[in-house]
């Protein structure tokens, strides 16, 4: 069985566990620090068990490993951030694309992620600071807990 542990310094290995005579063991079948379709294959090439690569895949993902990006994942979130900063995809290349990849959308969605896909830790960083600037400007809560106001009768605002 294939699993997937974290190393010190940023790296990963893919492991498998077997029974020798002395009790359970486990031995390497790559060490990586992104994965990649290469990194893959050559720990299924050493593996002494067939190894399951959509499984193996799940567990990467659970444990939080980097994959190594494709040429198209640049091209995709080049396309979604500019569409989300408002640019326009000629109608048949949208159709295409709808046909392609799903159907259209149903009702407003909110898209407002779609601009961070693909950011810098830069932008992203950024942003957080900002955002944690915002939470430091915030009125402190009161020492008693919020209420209704009370109403009084005869005191309506025209």
């Amino acid at each position: 069985m294939a699993f997937v542990v974290r190393r010190p310094g940023g790296r990963w290995e893919i492991r498998e566990s077997y029974t020798a005579k002395a009790g359970p063991r486990a031995r390497t079948l790559a060490s990586f620090k992104v994965l990649s379709p290469r990194v893959i294959e050559h720990a299924i090439e050493r593996a002494r068990v067939p190894v399951d690569r959509e499984s193996l895949l799940r567990a990467a993902k659970r444990a939080g490993v980097a994959f190594e990006p494709s040429p198209a994942d640049g091209l995709a979130e080049s396309l979604l951030r500019g569409v989300a900063r408002g640019a326009r995809v000629r109608p048949g290349l949208r159709r295409l694309l709808l046909e392609r990849f799903g159907e259209a959308r149903r009702g407003a969605q909110d898209d407002s992620f779609i601009e961070w896909i693909g950011a810098s830790l830069e932008e992203r960083a950024s942003a957080l600071v900002d955002l944690l600037g915002l939470a430091d400007r915030l009125p402190k809560p009161g020492k008693r807990p919020l209420c209704f106001p009370r109403l009084s009768p005869g005191s309506t605002r025209a």
